[in-house]
């Protein structure tokens, strides 16, 4: 009898063990993250989003996504901000329509894979067809140069958050890393927060100044999110959010997404050369600004190389979760959720491309955290602030 009972026991927990596996619980919650730059790569001939890659090329790719089980993923239209002209705000439009173009015609390509998602729901519904569900955010408000109009045309086409601002400021607010210009958000940054609030777009604070975020805390009346953002109690970045502004965002019953940018996980110990051949590339692309999709291609090219020749120094997943948890005790539970920036930035030294995303559900597991809280990082906050903006939406048209 206690040989049959021991086998049972022995059973019953690899049964447990195997219910608790990160592959049993992606296929019972929906995964989902907030930021990736993958469209960047879309105008390569040379490469197939419906293909798997290698992380050396991309991080990102449908057959990669379904192999990490991510369900729901947000591409981002990323426009680096360049002059805030009239000849610079049309091309920046052109840009940022080009690229919208770029992400329906690679998703509308590969219908076996993966569809278009626009509202909460949609990434249920997808996720239930074996497919991912593909939304978009606009990375920098700038391509809506000062029109207004601009933005219920980008939500038309798929816009579901609109980050700000980027590396710059601009005519919406002033950026984490520029000097103060509008002191926070401009008098045309309001408009565009009551505008976003009214269409159902959620105000995405990652980039923008400390004072452009207490001020959209002010003036919004739905929650915002931070897509692709630290902790900067962690890690001293600007581009993190302090313990008071977590706590602000609990206020508004807002997300921040933890992101995957090392510099942005944890401070790392400097590397002279790597540096000095980092920012000779900067100053070569005009430090990133107002590049056409090929000098971007270029750069991510360049960019291999140089990590190639002075490999760097990566945080890990552990570091990376210790955001979270960091995150959990501050702001709360409800509060947080995953933007890795992959494509754009984001690596860990052991989460290296789309296959890897099961690495941070096993971390949140040696940790201890549940299923059920598990299912609100990986997509569940979002979703409900998704859900909230949208009614916020509703309400203000009726």
């Amino acid at each position: 009898m206690n040989s049959i009972r021991g086998g049972k026991l022995v059973l019953l927990g690899l049964m447990v063990l195997f219910s608790c596996s990160p592959e049993s619980i992606h296929e019972r919650v929906l995964a989902l993250d907030t930021h990736v730059d993958t469209p960047l790569m879309l105008s390569r001939p040379d490469w197939n989003i419906g293909e798997a890659h290698s992380s050396e090329i991309s991080k990102v790719d449908f057959p990669r996504l379904k192999k990490g089980g991510l369900d729901a993923v947000f591409f981002a239209v990323f426009v680096a901000q360049g002059p805030r002209t009239p000849e610079g705000n049309l091309k920046a439009k052109q840009q940022a329509l080009l690229l919208f173009n770029h992400i329906h015609q690679a998703v509308e390509g590969h219908p076996e894979q993966a569809e278009l998602a626009f509202t909460p729901a949609d990434a249920y519904a997808i996720e239930k067809k074996g497919k991912r569900a593909v939304y978009i955010g606009m990375e920098n408000g700038y391509p809506l140069g000062n029109d207004i109009s601009l933005i219920k045309k980008f939500y038309d086409l798929g816009a579901r958050y609109i980050t700000l601002c980027h590396t710059k400021n601009n005519d919406i607010c002033d950026s984490s890393t520029d000097a103060p210009e509008h002191q926070g958000l401009s008098d045309f940054g309001r408009k565009v927060v009551q505008e976003m609030n009214r269409l159902g777009i959620m105000i995405d604070v990652s980039h923008i100044s400390d004072e452009s975020f207490y001020q959209v805390i002010a003036v919004t009346k739905a929650p915002i999110i931070a897509s692709h953002s630290c902790a900067r109690a962690l890690c001293s970045s600007p581009r993190n959010l302090d313990d008071n502004m977590l706590k602000k965002l609990t206020e508004n019953n807002g997300v921040i997404q933890v992101c995957m940018v090392p510099s942005y996980v944890k401070e790392i110990k400097p590397d002279p050369e790597r540096e000095k051949a980092l920012h000779s590339l900067r100053n070569k692309y005009n430090k990133f600004s107002d590049l056409t999709e090929q000098q971007w291609n270029r750069v991510r090219a360049e960019r291999r190389a140089l990590d190639k020749k002075y490999p760097p120094t990566l945080p890990t997943v552990s570091d990376f979760v210790d955001h979270i948890d960091y995150i959990v005790r501050v702001a709360g539970i409800d509060q947080v959720g995953i933007g890795s920036d992959f494509d754009g930035g984001g690596q860990l030294q052991d989460c290296q491309d789309g296959s890897d995303y099961g690495k941070i559900t096993q971390e949140l597991l040696a940790r201890g955290y549940t299923e059920s809280e598990i299912e609100k990082i990986w997509g569940g906050n979002l979703i409900r602030v998704f859900r909230e903006v949208a009614a916020v939406a509703e309400n203000m048209r009726n």
